[in-house]
């Protein structure tokens, strides 16, 4: 049978589930007016006169005169370190360059601090090669430094700006900023994607995570601070001092308040409610000096932030008095109406300085410049864009490259950094339930368990060493400690023990037992969910704390999380239950305030407080303080300690109405196809369950060889366009029990006529029988053969004619950390 033979066949297998998967309904359109500002409706802010000092000014206009409008158009455009060369930047000559969540040295996650400054230097010195007649200036060099310097083995994590919201203190923000700073120095970065000034109003969104708190006197008190210690105070006619980077407060406006909790989604809010919610982390970072300002994807009453003059221009630039550059997020531009990624006037004229076109810069700059030759974007308009982004290096320091602390490498995960990240994750930790049990004597014998226990890359979340923050080992935190780490420790000093079992098994039944459970990591619209209730339908640590209470152990639960979720029957099973968000690489910080000394006095007393309110339903979601109506588990501000200790009476275990499930990106894990999606064979092919190292959590499918069969997974079509960002892909664990005879595809089904497949032959029969892999094959090679993403009904159709055995055990859509691939054909 033919390729497209064999997805016509997958895709009549289709079945249609009753009500459809849910896609939510469109909003009335509310006309342009909805989202046109009025400044006069904003609070006043400005940039310091520090940033347009009279020195500064006139070298930028001395640069600016001898410039080529080539040249001009160059800087407003950034191109991803992944997608351009030292030698394409040569001709080029663009204004910067990014390392994206994915995207890092030779295409390695784990490459070393020195390679990072060898590649940094690489792209530094290629636009600084001289040539006749033109001018050189240095690229400015951005990355997500977003807890810590995420992105390089070996830094300081930091918890996640979640948990820091609920330590309350400004002071030891501006210290992070600092540190994160002073790391970044160390391996020649630039300029950081941060600090986040969201402020998140529904916790559905995947990236609530990035914001300090649902309401915004958290983030008013926090901005100001961070810019500080990541930037230092700006100083007329001089450079940023030495250890300090340039900022960006992000992301303009309003991406905390989407409809749905839809990340790159619309806020459908008032302007009234677009300032007062959103807006209040934006004035302090301006009057603290922020260099850049990043626009998000998302829109305001359906217009695109990134194309919305009012918002860039009138509000950002006029009213609030920014004098930094106004930068893009990653290919945002063409999101606008009547863009694409290569061709984008509309972003300039609404007041874009640096578009961030990642792997789309070389048609954007083409496009750009022949634009601008035609008049279709004013020269002014150009002109001023770069004297901004120019501005922003002669502050940063790029024209003087001097550098004292790059290459400095003993700076990356320093005692003294680390000790300012274990003081962020015990001021971070929330106390939800106690009773009686905690602190514990470090004379005890402590069964430490949990999926969570030994697991830092767990415990720092996404954005952590790749995009998602998946597949990190704790080798890959050389300086960091887990969390299990921190409590043996603490627990050897005071002459106790402790034992570390994930499943909750014992050799020695201990006196207490630590349960660290929770969210696996995820980024951005990878975490937006539908429903917060933790583990619904699949009740895994439930079953542990109960299974151990059942022994008669006390239980203190650890919850990792991104978010507070639904987690009444969790909190019934345990004598006592932490917030301990996304606590990052100090697990010792945890150990700090759970573990007391030998006679039970606190070390360190709780000090954490809710910066987002607990649902008291799984269906409740969005609440926030001051709604009407306002009724949470646990208030914004909750936080017991062991000073003021409190009751908590057993819970309502009723999760309310659930919601519709959208899941688009799990397709077979733990030996279970997840709604909406099921699981269908076609022709020569039978499938069954057996154990591969758990219960019946592998499937067998054996082709017969009498004639064409296909395994496919089918649903309802749902759009995967917002998974092509940093090219995610179809990923399969499995092994190969008995090699394929005849040739193999693996397809996707976008519709009866619409669909492409891969020949993974080489893949398969290349693979040594009864041996466990992975392979990932990348979504934009089902794109380049035709296959349309916005329509997916069949994420997954293996088919062949010949016999073979294949046994699998996950099937789902994962990030490309540099080891997706395109199979040749």
């Amino acid at each position: 049978m033919s390729v497209s033979g064999r997805l016509a066949a997958a895709s009549a297998l289709a079945l249609i589930f009753a009500g459809g998967l849910a896609q939510g309904a469109l909003a009335q359109t509310q006309g342009a007016s909805a989202a046109i500002a009025h400044p006069d409706a904003w609070p006043k802010a400005a940039s310091p006169a520090t940033i347009t000092d009279a020195k500064t000014e006139a070298f930028v206009t001395r640069l600016m005169s001898q410039m080529t409008v080539e040249e001009k158009v160059a800087q407003t455009i950034q191109a991803d370190g992944a997608s351009i060369t030292p030698e394409e930047l040569k001709k080029y000559r663009l204004g910067s360059v990014l390392v994206g969540g994915n995207s890092a040295p030779d295409g390695n996650d784990r490459a070393t601090p020195q390679r990072w400054v060898e590649w940094i230097r690489a792209f530094r010195a290629a636009a600084l090669e001289k040539r006749g007649g033109h001018q050189e200036i240095p690229i400015i060099f951005g990355v997500d430094a977003v807890h810590g310097h995420n992105n390089v083995v070996g830094a300081t994590i930091f918890p996640h700006n979640i948990g820091l919201g609920a330590a309350r203190d400004p002071d030891l923000i501006r210290r992070i900023g600092e540190v994160t700073a002073l790391e970044m120095a160390a391996t020649g970065a630039d300029w950081t994607f941060g600090p986040t000034v969201a402020v998140p109003r529904d916790e559905r969104w995947g990236r609530a995570y990035e914001g300090y708190a649902e309401d915004p006197e958290v983030v008013k008190a926090y901005s100001g601070p961070m810019t500080l210690g990541l930037q230092g105070a700006l100083v007329a006619g001089k450079p940023l001092a030495p250890g300090h980077v340039a900022g960006s407060a992000k992301h303009f406006l309003a991406d905390g308040g989407t409809e749905g909790g839809k990340d790159q989604g619309d806020a459908k809010i008032s302007e009234a409610d677009l300032v007062r919610l959103h807006a209040a982390g934006y004035p302090p970072a301006i009057d603290a000096g922020i260099l850049s300002v990043m626009v998000s994807f998302s829109s305001w009453n359906g217009v695109k932030h990134t194309g919305n003059k009012s918002l860039l221009t009138d509000v950002l630039k006029g009213r609030l008095g920014f004098e930094g550059f106004v930068v893009g997020d990653w290919n945002a531009h063409g999101q606008v109406e009547g863009c694409t990624n290569t061709n984008c006037a509309q972003a300039y004229l609404a007041g874009m300085d640096m578009i961030m076109a990642p792997d789309s810069w070389k048609g954007l700059y083409d496009n750009t410049l022949a634009q601008v030759k035609a008049g279709q974007i004013p020269m002014a308009r150009i002109d001023d864009a770069v004297r901004r982004i120019l501005r922003v290096k002669v502050k940063a320091g790029l024209f003087a490259d001097k550098r004292p602390l790059e290459g400095k490498y003993e700076l990356l995960g320093s005692a003294a950094n680390r000790a300012v990240a274990r003081e962020a994750v015990r001021k971070s930790l929330v106390l939800l339930k106690n009773d009686g049990v905690l602190p514990l004597k470090s004379s005890a014998h402590v069964l430490v368990a949990g999926d969570g226990a030994d697991d830092i890359g767990k415990a720092a979340g996404g954005w952590t060493l790749t995009w998602q923050g998946t597949g990190n080992k704790n080798s890959d935190f050389p300086h960091g400690q887990s969390i299990y780490g921190g409590i043996a420790q603490a627990l050897k000093a005071g002459g106790g023990s402790a034992e570390l079992s994930v499943s909750g098994d014992f050799k020695q039944k201990p006196d207490v037992a630590i349960v660290v459970f929770g969210e696996n990591p995820y980024a951005e619209f990878q975490g937006d969910i539908t429903s917060v209730e933790y583990q619904a339908g699949d009740k895994t640590d439930l079953a542990l704390l109960k299974k151990l209470k059942a022994a008669g152990i006390p239980v203190v639960s650890v919850f990792l999380s991104g978010r507070p979720l639904w987690t009444n029957p969790e909190i019934n099973a345990s004598d006592a239950f932490v917030a301990a968000w996304l606590p990052g690489s100090e697990g010792g910080g945890v150990a700090d305030v759970l573990v007391g000394d030998a006679a039970g006095k606190p070390r360190h007393d709780f000090s954490g407080k809710l910066s987002y309110s607990w649902p008291k339903r799984a269906d409740q979601e969005p609440i926030n303080v001051g709604d009407p109506g306002y009724d949470p588990q646990f208030v914004y501000g909750y936080g017991l300690s062991y000073a003021k200790p409190g009751k908590v009476a057993q819970l309502s275990e009723n999760p309310g109405t659930a919601s519709a499930a959208v899941n688009v990106d799990r397709y077979f894990v733990a030996g279970h196809v997840p709604a909406p999606w099921t699981m269908n064979a076609a022709g020569a092919v039978s499938v069954k369950a057996i154990d591969a190292g758990a219960q019946e959590n592998a499937r067998q499918a054996v082709w017969s060889g009498e004639g064409a069969g296909a395994l496919s997974v089918l649903g309802q079509p749902v759009d995967l366009s917002r998974q092509t960002t940093g090219d995610m892909a179809v990923m399969i664990r499995y092994r190969v029990d008995a090699s394929p005879e005849k040739p193999v595809s693996l397809g996707i089904v976008c519709g009866e006529s619409c669909g492409a497949a891969v020949d993974v032959t080489s893949t398969l029969s290349g693979a040594k029988l009864g041996e466990w892999r992975t392979a990932k094959i990348k979504l934009s090679c089902f794109m380049a053969k035709g296959a349309d993403v916005t329509h997916v009904s069949s994420p997954f159709s293996l088919s062949t004619s010949g016999r073979m055995t294949l046994t699998f055990t996950e099937l789902r859509l994962a990030s490309n950390e540099g080891d997706a691939f395109c199979p040749s054909n």
